[in-house]
């Protein structure tokens, strides 16, 4: 359970960094501004990891429900993308949460 939590935070904490470097870079030229974009929704997702790791612990199919869904757009969005090695990186770190939070689905979900 603690794993499955800090995976959370710690890709919160990573798109949280990545947003900021977003917003940053839209202001080094005007044909750079769809950085501002990227950094709202790398922000929003953000808090979604935050909230999914926050929350788990009430044991509630509606918060399971949503971290599950919210990993799943994660790793599919992800490859509609120009795929490098950052988007190989977030793909595996989103897997390796989904594959813990299913492992250990019976602590996070009422009995």
């Amino acid at each position: 359970m603690k794993l499955t939590r800090f995976l959370f935070y710690l890709t919160a904490a990573i798109l949280a960094i990545l947003s900021v470097a977003s917003f940053l870079r839209s202001f080094m030229g005007s044909d750079l501004q769809i950085y501002k974009l990227y950094s709202v929704l790398m922000a929003g997702d953000a808090a979604c990891m935050f909230i999914c790791g926050l929350f788990l612990a009430r044991k509630s199919k509606l918060f399971f429900g949503f971290a599950v869904t919210v990993l799943s757009l994660n790793i599919i969005l992800t490859v509609f993308d120009q795929f490098g090695l950052a988007d190989l990186l977030f793909v595996l770190l989103n897997l390796g949460t989904l594959a813990s939070l299913i492992i250990h689905r019976k602590e996070f979900l009422p009995e």
